[in-house]
């Protein structure tokens, strides 16, 4: 039965959000205090999943493929950087559209290199984060004629510090990537790990954790901003740039591949034990030590990033903060400022340094 003021799940555009009715129910909490509020948010939603959509992403062609993973070659010159997204969401939002960082550090004259994970089977349930490392990530740099840069954002931000400790690299870049999972409120470890709780049995069950249960986390970070901004969306232009934006990057978060089910295992165990901030995480038989790093390393940190807080980072001894947000500092309108300048100058040091 349909609640009073909320669509009736079943009849609604899928585009998303995902999962839609853990939003709805959210969204009436939300506004529960405020009809106004609930009948924008809802005129937000509809008029979302309503929108016209852009031509879906068109990756370029793969350099190189080991299983499932390849290297999607976006040209450029000299060592190659090879950028490796998050294992979470698809690695679009290095590459949307006129906001794209890889096309315009390729017209920098970087050689620019994307890891595309693919999607995993259920028969990949073992392979945890390490191994993704381990068995994808490794054998595809090591298919390159020169030691790359590694460049990393989010969860990539941390694999891409696991492979430089466990093989020659030109230089390493981490950006808004999360390592002292510490550094993550009480009140978020505290929630993330309640979702595991209720989710891991349907998910061992799979041998995936869907994508929806990762955005069930995400979501728990700041319910109010995830209805403020559907919100703010209803009084927009439906055919300018800011609508179109807003859909393009709602697409890119509410979709992805799901994990295997060793993966999220890994993830949960990294929020609740902290494990790589504490020294424990071992890959390819090594220790991952940010200290331990033989390479010219930067990290970027966003100081308002919601979603990998400043105090998870590394704090790598070259640390840039940013202004911008998790998101923000990839395709915002300060992008370009606060990180893809200083990512090409940085990038163009250790390609010729002094």
């Amino acid at each position: 039965m349909t609640r009073p003021g909320l669509p009736s799940f079943d009849t609604a555009p899928q585009h998303g959000p995902r999962p839609l009715p853990l939003f709805l129910d959210m969204l009436r909490s939300e506004t529960a205090a405020s009809p106004e509020r609930r009948a924008a948010a809802l005129a937000g939603l509809r008029a979302f999943q309503a929108a016209p959509r852009r031509a879906a992403w068109a990756p370029p062609a793969a350099l190189h493929r080991e299983d499932r993973a390849s290297l999607r070659d976006y040209g450029g010159d000299g060592a190659p950087v090879v950028v490796v997204p998050s294992l979470i969401n698809p690695p679009f939002v290095l590459d949307l559209g006129a906001r794209s960082l890889l096309r315009w550090l390729a017209g920098r004259g970087h050689r620019v290199l994307l890891v595309d994970w693919g999607a995993p089977s259920p028969d990949e349930r073992d392979l945890d984060v390490a191994g993704h490392v381990e068995r994808l990530l490794l054998p595809l740099l090591a298919r390159l004629d020169a030691p790359p840069i590694l460049a990393g954002y989010c969860l990539g931000g941390t694999m891409a510090l696991a492979a430089a400790c466990a093989m020659p690299v030109a230089g390493l870049a981490m950006i808004a990537a999360p390592w002292r999972f510490a550094g993550f409120s009480p009140r978020a470890r505290r929630d993330i790990a309640s979702l595991w709780q209720s989710a891991e049995p349907a998910c061992a069950a799979l041998g995936l954790v869907p994508m929806e249960v990762l955005q069930t986390g995400f979501w728990r970070l700041d319910p109010g901003r995830t209805i403020a901004k559907y919100e703010r969306f209803a009084r927009l232009d439906p055919d300018g740039e800011a609508a179109r934006s807003f859909v393009e990057l709602e697409d890119w978060a509410n979709a992805g591949a799901p994990l295997p089910y060793a993966a999220g295992v890994e993830i949960f165990d990294f929020i609740a034990h902290d494990v790589p901030g504490s020294g424990q995480w071992r890959v390819a038989g090594k220790a991952v030590d940010p200290a331990a790093l033989a390479c010219p390393a930067v990290d970027f940190v966003s100081l308002t990033d919601r979603i990998v807080p400043a105090a998870s980072a590394a704090d790598l001894p070259d640390r840039r903060d940013l202004s911008a947000g998790h998101v923000g500092m990839i395709v915002g309108s300060r992008a370009r400022a606060q990180l893809w300048e200083p990512l090409d100058a940085w990038l163009t040091g250790v390609r010729n340094p002094d």
